[in-house]
């Protein structure tokens, strides 16, 4: 990772009992041979918020419990931004309740309102059954929602978390891509993306890459397209995932690299937790021979 991206790196794990707790699931003896499983998700939380416009943490650990995945991409955190979220650590509060370590990259770090009260922050967050080796919060072009006359320029929010999956480097990417009906905006996002991407797996040979989130658009978009180069939709051919009551469109990804076979995915139907279903799959990391990374 450069230098340059590494200038915000923040690892958040809500406590020492955390830390305790938290350990990485036992290999079986299918993860000692040609690959290793995994089961990874994403889910836009709408800031804790449901389809019913009502802040509930308990109904959405509950949701991001049954997933059971090892590794979860968030969109639309709040971490001490406002009334909203009741001003709460809404991505350490979930890591908390569900056992897991997080890793937040805001899009948005305001300051407070009252000085001495934490930054109002929003972005990005990977929950992870697994240490974070390493976090960083790139920059893709943005048009900020906090500007009243935005012109498109980087920004932060495009979160990464480097782990080891049973002795399989794994690069976890998670985004949330321009919401406008214009796509201009996501067009840069993508090409912003596949470099930093492409970077990243130069840096680490061998590193099993996933980009998780909610890209508002939906799989035959045409400012997608350059995306479906190197990655793979896990998700293709399942049900749409918004509006989450009664979904008409599929704007939520898993997608992989090279180097992981998809086994299983689905859309669980979720109606209420937030206003977007999440996606979750089953996959499989490859284990190369030696020297082949």
């Amino acid at each position: 990772m450069s230098p340059r991206a590494r200038t915000f790196i923040q690892l958040s794990v809500t406590g020492a009992l955390l830390t305790l707790a938290v350990t990485a699931p036992p290999a079986s003896a299918a993860d000692r041979g040609h690959s290793v499983p995994l089961r990874i998700a994403t889910y836009n939380i709408h800031a804790g918020a449901g389809s019913d416009g009502v802040f509930d943490l308990d109904r959405q650990a509950a949701a991001l419990r049954a997933l059971d995945a090892d590794v979860i991409g968030l969109q639309e955190v709040d971490v001490h931004w406002g009334a909203r979220s009741q001003g709460l650590d809404v991505a350490g509060e979930l890591a908390r309740r569900l056992g897991m370590r997080v890793s937040f990259a805001p899009i948005y770090s305001l300051d407070p309102v009252t000085a001495g009260e934490p930054r109002r922050e929003y972005g990005v967050a990977v929950l992870s059954r697994f240490p974070v080796r390493s976090a960083t919060n790139h920059e893709i072009t943005r048009l900020s929602t906090q500007d009243e006359n935005p012109v498109p320029a980087p920004a932060p929010g495009f979160g990464e978390v480097t782990l080891k999956v049973r002795g399989v480097p794994v690069q976890v990417f998670v985004t949330h891509l321009d919401y406008r009906a214009d796509p201009a905006v996501r067009a840069a996002q993508v090409a912003d993306t596949r470099r930093i991407m492409a970077r990243e797996r130069a840096e680490l040979p061998g590193a099993r890459q996933f980009l998780l989130g909610d890209f508002n658009a939906e799989p035959s978009a045409p400012e997608l397209a350059p995306l479906w180069k190197e990655l793979r939709d896990a998700g293709a051919g399942t049900p749409d995932t918004y509006p989450a009551e009664a979904p008409v469109k599929r704007i939520d990804y898993v997608t992989v690299g090279e180097g992981v076979r998809v086994r299983d995915v689905a859309v669980p139907e979720e109606p209420t937790a937030s206003d977007h279903r999440p996606v979750v799959a089953e996959v499989s990391l490859v284990r190369r021979a030696p020297g082949r990374g």
